[in-house]
């Protein structure tokens, strides 16, 4: 007589093919994610992105450099942009790592790349702050007026001076002439010479000072213009018109000086460079050395990297 399965038969039937495909499954998954040839080239590919991301970190670094360094303004700018393209292909090769990682890469993998994310931001912040100052070069502007317009303006106050007293230093003032002549122009020289230190200087208290003194130079060269024009038959004369509009040209000039130096931008980007952008680009560095030994450490049948294989 036929014996019937019965109903709990076909459901313990059910389950151990249920059973047996599972373990199949895992053993195909397994034998496929053990795979040494696609395990190297998996590890090899995110390896690669790591190098990338240093090379591409050390070309902002030094685009940010030139762009600190540059004397004119279209140089900066190109500079700066050339900065800013390479932080950017930083942050799609971040972006890619992090997929990899999520699907295959370790919790330590993962942990590390979001630390240099962290790293990345703050370089990004550096980096705006610094390039944004570079590209305005008013510290160099300042040079370029303290040197150019302003010299010549302070040659034909010199000159114009000179001229004044050559022609009454023999006349009954001509003692008189000579002495507030001398004084005027050294008080203007004085101003020539404070105004090279303050456009270098990052200390707001010392650019008080050195504007104090200055305006001290200023006040006196007024003066003695002032008294060259009370003397008797100078006051309509030529000669000191001249030195009183090449007055006049100068502490214009000196206004314009004051006020790009004050801004600080060559002088307050190189400093955030060689300190705060130097110590976030070690930082990034650091995280992406780490990230790449990271990958490396993952075992890999057959494969060592060098290493002596472990004992048994």
């Amino acid at each position: 007589m036929a014996v019937r399965p019965r109903t709990q038969d076909f459901l313990w039937m059910a389950a151990g093919a249920v059973v047996l495909a599972l373990v199949l499954l895992v053993v195909w998954r397994f034998r496929q994610e053990t795979n040494p040839a696609q395990a190297l080239a998996f590890q090899a590919r995110r390896v690669d992105l790591v190098g990338k991301m240093q090379l591409a970190l050390a070309r902002s670094a030094e685009a940010e450099k030139s762009a600190v360094l540059a004397v004119t303004d279209r140089d900066s700018q190109g500079f700066a942009d050339q900065a800013r393209a390479a932080t950017a292909e930083v942050e799609e090769e971040r972006q890619e790592l992090a997929k990899l990682l999520d699907a295959g890469g370790t919790q330590r993998e993962r942990d590390l790349l979001g630390q240099f994310e962290q790293a990345l931001k703050d370089l990004e912040r550096v980096d705006d702050e610094v390039l944004r100052l570079a590209v305005r070069n008013t510290n160099l502007k300042a040079y370029a007026l303290l040197f150019g317009p302003a010299a010549d303006a302070l040659g034909g106050f010199e000159a114009a001076l000179s001229r004044l007293t050559d022609k009454f230093a023999a006349g009954p003032s001509g003692k008189q002439v000579v002495k507030l002549a001398f004084e005027a122009r050294n008080a203007l020289l004085h101003v020539q010479v404070l105004l090279s230190p303050h456009v270098a200087e990052e200390s707001d208290p010392r650019m008080d000072a050195l504007e104090a003194l200055m305006q001290k130079d200023e006040n006196q060269a007024r003066s003695d213009l002032e008294g060259l024009a009370a003397l008797a038959g100078l006051k309509a004369d030529p000669d000191l018109a001249s030195a009183r509009t090449a007055f006049d040209r100068y502490r214009e000039l000196k206004v314009q000086i004051l006020a790009l130096s004050r801004e600080n931008t060559n002088v307050r980007s190189l400093a955030i460079s060689l300190n705060q952008k130097r110590k976030a680009t070690i930082l990034c560095q650091d995280a992406l050395a780490a990230e790449k030994q990271a990958i490396l450490d993952e075992p890999i049948a057959g494969v060592t990297y060098g290493r002596p294989p472990s004992p048994r």
